[in-house]
């Protein structure tokens, strides 16, 4: 069993955010500064929710009534 401890954890969100954020702007282009804040106060389990959920956005306004539903 393997113990993953609170730091580990926290450079795996950061990881996932990372490439979320490349991800979302690539598919919708420039995340605004306000966005980027949503973002980065996401658990772990919503940016995987969210890396999913991407896939099916068109502009911006998906990502702002996805992050409304968290």
């Amino acid at each position: 069993m393997q113990i993953v401890t609170s730091w580990m954890e926290e450079g795996i969100q950061q990881g996932e955010l990372k490439v979320i954020q490349r991800q979302l702007t690539r598919r919708i282009g420039t995340i605004t500064p306000e966005l980027q804040e949503q973002l980065r106060g996401l658990s772990l389990t919503q940016l995987e929710d969210l890396a999913e959920a991407l896939l099916d956005f068109s502009d911006e306004a998906d990502l702002v009534a996805w992050l409304q539903q968290q």
